[in-house]
Formats: C-alpha cells, structure tokens, sequence
C-alpha cells in the first residue's frame, strides 16, 4: 500500500466516521424525543429526512472509497457497482432537496402577516412529510435513468467510455450527450439550488428588516451577535454558503470528468472527498 493512499484512507477514516457519529446521534435524539411522547416539530420532519439521506450519502460513497484506499481495489461487481452509484445519487439529490425544503419552510414559517407565504402557514406542516416522500420518490425514478447508460463490460465497444471509480469502474456510450446528461441529471438540482439561495437571501432579508424595526428596544450594551434574529441569519447563511459551495465544486468537476473523461487520482480523491463534506458536517450546523 502506498503512503499517500493510507493517509487518503485515514482522512476519510475520520471524515466519514464524525459524519457517521453525528448523523446518528442526530437522528437518535429525533427517535428518543418521539418516543418519549413528545410531539416533534414540523421542521424536526425535514430534518429526520436530510439526516437519513446524509448517512445513507456517507454509506454508498464514503465506505467504498477508503475500503479503496485501504488496498481492495475492484471489489465490486458491475451490479454492485450499478447500485452503489444509483443509491449514492439519490440520497445526495434528496439530501439537496430536504435542504432547500427546510428554506422553504423557514421563509414560510418568518413571513409577515401581510405576505402572500403568510396564507401557506397554516397549511404547510401538512404537506411536509408527503413532500419529503415525493423527494425520495422523484429521484428514485430519476436516478434510474443511470442504470440505463452504465453498461455490462462484455457490451464495450470502440464508442463507449469508461468511468474509473477505483473500487469499481461503469462504462457509458459517447452518444449519451453532455447535455442529456445536464437535463437528467443536473437540472433538477439547479433548480433546488437557486431557490435555496433565493430563500435564504429573503430570510436574511425579512430578519434584517426585522431587526431595524426592533433595534430601539434592544439594550445599548448588547453585542450584536446575542440578538437572535442576527443567530439565525448566520445559521441561515452557514447552511446554505457550505451546501453551495461544497455542491458546486463537486457537480464541477463531475462534469469535468465526464465530459472530458478526466482521470486523475489527486482530482477523483478532492472529488470523493468534497462529495461526503457536507453530509459530514450537517448534523452539527442543525
């Protein structure tokens, strides 16, 4: 085993055992605090959702890539490798979309009596839990489109790309276009993403707004930082800057690789590694 392997494989080691650790810690409080008879919140929904979707993200990409770095390399049959990578896929696309659900629910839920998201308050907390079913549901069937192009090796031919994942590899047919593979793909996460930064620009906004109209009776000698709604513009802000940023990277250079059938060990680790980032740290940004 080379050395830079072992320590990619001890830092994702530690990456995916403190992502694990808080997950479940995380998804245990919500199972104690239900059983304990306490009735949980509407947004604690979205949460137990974006909690199970991350452990899942952790499971089907982290544990394959340092068994990888560990020495096993190839360990997967193409079924396997097939369902790891459909099963990673979604979770990741649910992971995204219980984030922009929970802004969603946060613009709803600090809205002046006089919006228009005002009227929905009453009716949202019904419409969570099939929401975040309809989300499992969604990219179930999307995702499925990925069984279709990743071939069995003994269909290869002259036309048909590989894609090295290091403890397995799946091929795919040059005809299937980079811009079917947008569509498929990459358009539905977009369109989560910008309203995820949509909402949490107009939270930060009504919270601002907010916190100039309220300003007068706070006590002169506070520090900014203990005003509450200052504490959850930098939690709305911490939440949606670090899924950005992480997802952004990471859909890069997963075009990039795709694209231009990039294969570097040093780019594919940064890759693996950003793509279990947020997963990791979510519970502890909750």
């Amino acid at each position: 085993m080379k050395l830079c392997d072992l320590l990619l494989a001890i830092v994702f080691i530690i990456q995916i055992g403190i992502g694990l650790l808080g997950n479940a810690f995380l998804l245990f409080l919500y199972i104690l605090t239900f059983l304990t008879g306490h009735k949980l919140r509407p947004i604690d929904s979205i949460c137990v959702n974006l909690t199970i979707a991350n452990l899942k993200t952790l499971l089907f990409k982290g544990l394959p890539q340092t068994i990888f770095y560990l020495g096993l390399k190839n360990f997967l049959y193409p079924i396997g490798c097939k369902l790891i990578q459909y099963l990673h896929r979604v979770s990741r696309s649910v992971s995204l979309s219980s984030t922009c659900l929970l802004c969603g629910f946060q613009v709803i839920t600090i809205s002046p009596n006089n919006s228009r998201w005002f009227q929905l308050k009453v009716q949202a907390p019904k419409h969570i839990i099939p929401s975040c079913l309809f989300c499992w549901c969604f990219y179930l069937f999307i995702n499925f489109t990925m069984l279709g192009i990743m071939n069995n090796s003994r269909f290869m031919s002259n036309s048909t790309r590989w894609w090295h994942l290091g403890y397995c590899s799946v091929t795919a047919h040059d005809s299937f276009s980079a811009s079917l593979y947008i569509i498929i793909f990459f358009l539905p996460d977009v369109i989560c993403m910008a309203f995820m930064i949509w909402a949490t620009a107009y939270i930060i906004f009504i919270l601002y707004r907010h916190h100039q109209q309220v300003q007068h009776i706070h006590h002169p000698h506070i520090s900014l930082r203990t005003f509450p709604e200052i504490r959850a513009t930098h939690a709305s802000l911490l939440l949606a800057c670090t899924y950005v940023s992480f997802y952004s990277i990471n859909s890069i250079i997963s075009f990039c690789a795709f694209q231009f059938v990039i294969y570097h060990s040093f780019l594919m680790s940064t890759k693996q590694f950003i793509a279990a980032c947020f997963p990791a740290i979510a519970p502890f940004v909750l």
